[in-house]
């Protein structure tokens, strides 16, 4: 990398103070030039920012890191700039004038992985931490900014190096009877691996439902209450509530903090067989999201008595929630015949009453049931799909060397590809193939 690149490194708009960040081998020179000196590494300077005639473009406080002690790992620049838009951009104008180059999205987060200062699963992290919408997604992508994922595939990896040492010592020695202690002690360290990443697996989605939000459809007949619900824990009108049935067609997403969780919350069409084509169209998506949710709320008036109820319950799994609706009316047929069929498939069962607009009751069930669900004691294995992916073909490779350890030249090869796929995580091998997708996501200026 011969460029010198430049961004603004906080949001674009006004402000009080912007952040124009400055990367490469010429960056030194490019803040000599506007700034005057550009003063010693790591020592902040009050100086004149003036373009090459001359002229004043602001008063800023400047910055200067020297590679390889900067957070892309070559020499770096910061003016601290006042955050109007004509002061930005002029000082935009005066250093491209220079010679930089505008940063591409990620840019600077990628040069410090190429660089060695970030490896790929922390680079992701950077990402996680500026979208963190919830305390809890930030102390996750913190964790993982610190390496603690990176260390988990460490140790896992560290077990493969221990059973390949022993196999490759079998490969050495083709012509030679195989020690049988060779093959055990290869065997122990690969099956205590399988175990490891077989726990991991069990564990898929925790990190990921952190990050992307634990997706709730709240499912029901029609004028079951579903976007009653939904504004009562959303502490607003996000829906539209009416006595008409079917009058939502779409699913409706409501994004929420409950217990420092993303929760993305979903109004469906209310279920139930139609011949008009709008609402058919809202049955199968709701259908769909419900069907791909982490959690579902079967909504049912207890008042009822026509079992309009039965058209959702095969939407309904085991871990899901019945949420009896209306308890400030008579009791229906239809309340003894759902709370059977909840109990039939071991459904938590809550009632309310949203007349009041309040669901206080409900919100504590789910906060419990996010910190069940979330909060393990050990940090997630995968925080993205593309993590999930390499442990699953991670344990794949594993599972076939450990059918192929009469063979120690197939089962070294298989382990060496469970390593790779590991290594992948961090990017420390064959990387390439997902650097341009990782960094795509990245703002400009990161």
């Amino acid at each position: 990398m011969t460029d010198t690149i430049f961004a603004l490194a906080t949001a674009p708009g006004r402000g009080a103070v912007a952040i124009i960040r400055i990367s490469g081998p010429g960056a030194h020179e490019a803040l000599s030039a506007i700034a005057g000196r550009a003063g010693r590494p790591g020592h902040a300077r009050v100086r004149t920012l003036r373009d090459a005639a001359g002229d004043v473009l602001d008063t800023a406080l400047t910055l200067f890191f020297s590679a390889p002690r900067s957070y892309t790992g070559e020499d770096c620049a910061e003016l601290h700039v006042h955050g109007g838009l004509g002061v930005v951009d002029s000082v935009t104008d005066a250093l491209l004038a220079l010679g930089l180059r505008l940063a591409e999205p990620g840019e600077f987060t990628r040069r410090a992985f190429e660089n060695g200062k970030l490896d790929l699963d922390q680079a992701e992290a950077v990402a996680d931490l500026v979208d963190a919408e919830t305390r809890n997604q930030a102390r996750q992508a913190l964790g993982q900014l610190k390496g603690r994922l990176g260390e988990r595939y460490k140790t896992w990896r560290d077990l493969l190096v221990e059973a390949l040492a022993h196999l490759e010592a079998a490969v050495d020695f083709p012509d030679e009877e195989i020690p049988a202690g060779v093959a055990d002690q290869a065997r122990a360290a690969l099956e205590r691996l399988a175990g490891d990443l077989d726990l991991a697996l069990a564990d898929e989605g925790r990190g990921q439902r952190v990050r992307e939000g634990y997706r709730v459809a709240i499912v029901g007949a029609p004028n079951a209450g579903k976007s009653s619900l939904v504004n009562a824990l959303a502490g607003r009108d996000a829906a539209i509530v009416t006595h008409i049935p079917g009058a939502t067609r779409d699913v409706i997403e409501v994004s929420l903090v409950i217990e420092g969780y993303k929760v993305l919350l979903a109004d469906t069409a209310g279920i139930r067989v139609s011949a008009e084509p709008i609402e058919a169209e809202g049955v199968r998506r709701a259908r769909a999201w419900a069907t791909a949710a982490d959690l579902r709320l079967w909504l049912v008036d207890q008042g009822g008595d026509a079992g309009a109820w039965r058209e959702a319950l095969d939407l309904v799994r085991a871990g899901d929630m019945l949420v009896l609706n209306k308890t400030d009316l008579a009791a229906g047929v239809d309340l003894h015949e759902a709370r059977a069929a909840a109990a039939a498939l071991h459904l938590e069962t809550l009632s309310v009453s949203l007349l009041e607009g309040r669901a206080e009751a409900l919100e504590a069930r789910l906060a419990k049931r996010l910190r069940q669900e979330l909060s393990g004691a050990d940090f997630p294995a995968a925080t993205r799909a593309r993590h999930e992916h390499l442990l699953r073909e991670a344990r794949g490779s594993l599972g076939r060397a450990l059918d192929e350890l009469r063979d120690p030249e197939l089962a070294a090869e298989d382990a060496r590809l469970a390593a790779r796929a590991l290594a992948r995580i961090s990017g420390r091998v064959d990387a390439e193939d997902v650097l341009e997708r990782v960094f795509a996501t990245f703002c400009i200026g990161k």
